[in-house]
Order: C-alpha cells, then structure tokens, then sequence
C-alpha cells in the first residue's frame, strides 16, 4: 500500500505541489489551486491532531463499511468525493502561503511518524490506525493533485 510515511512518496508528492501554478485548473470540482491546497493542509491537520471536527451521523452508520474499500487498496479516490464537513475553503487564498504550510505540515507529519498521528477518529471513517492516517493522507493528496493535473 502506498502511504505518505514513505520517503519516495512524499517526495514525489512534494515534487507535485511544487508544480503547481496560479494558472492550474480544475479538471473538476469548484475549488481553486490555492483554495485545494488550504484544503489538503486542513487534511493534514485532521490527520496531526490539529483539527478535530464531530462525528457525522453518515459516518457513524456506514463509515467501517466504506473504510475498508477506501483504505485497502491503492485505487485512487473518486472524483468529487465527500469532503469532511469543516475542511471546505471558501475564501481566497494566496497560492504560494498555502503551499509553504502545506509542505510544512507534511513534513511534520512524515518526520513524526506514527506517532504523529492523532487518536481522534476520522468524522467519516471512525478510528483510524497511524498506517491507516498515512495512506488516507497520500490519497487525499493525490486526488487533488490529480484534480489540477499534477
């Protein structure tokens, strides 16, 4: 399984962000470049411990089933898949501050480690092991990094 914990992955996926431009386009969804970059660093927060929105009632009834089929694979995630409820940017943002503290933030949460990782469980999923973070973590970042074609 492919996860953010390897050092070849969050390279290549630091190589990604990189390439991102003011000009990087949508191939779907609304967001814009920098918009998708201050979502995935509210991803990486949730992962870290830094955020930690509720339980959804969605989650709680079907979330362990869809688990499963999400994180035991390395199928990619599907286009415009659910978004964690609080993990939505709205507002405008500036591409290259996003970024910087996206990269940041991956590097915390690689050279943490597991033990980087929070306990609180996922608001759709439920609890989620520290290698189950990681992967979850690596595909969110590819799809949108899919997402503006990088």
């Amino acid at each position: 399984m492919t996860h953010l914990f390897q050092a070849r992955v969050a390279d290549d996926i630091a190589r990604r962000i990189a390439a991102l431009t003011p000009e990087s386009r949508p191939q779907w969804g609304t967001m814009t470049v920098a918009q998708m970059v201050a979502h995935c660093a509210a991803g990486v927060e949730l992962a870290s411990g830094d955020r930690r929105p509720p339980r959804a009632l969605v989650g709680r009834l079907i979330g362990w089933a869809i688990k499963p089929r999400v994180l035991g694979n390395d199928e990619p995630m599907r286009r415009n898949s659910p978004t964690v409820e609080g993990l939505v940017v709205n507002d405008q943002r500036d591409l290259d501050i996003e970024r910087t503290r996206l990269l940041g933030l991956i590097n915390r949460f690689v050279t943490a480690g597991s033990t980087g990782c929070t306990t609180h469980p996922h608001s759709f999923f439920g609890p989620l092991t520290p290698n189950e973070w990681a992967i979850l973590m690596y595909k969110h970042l590819d799809h949108h990094l899919r997402q503006f074609g990088v």
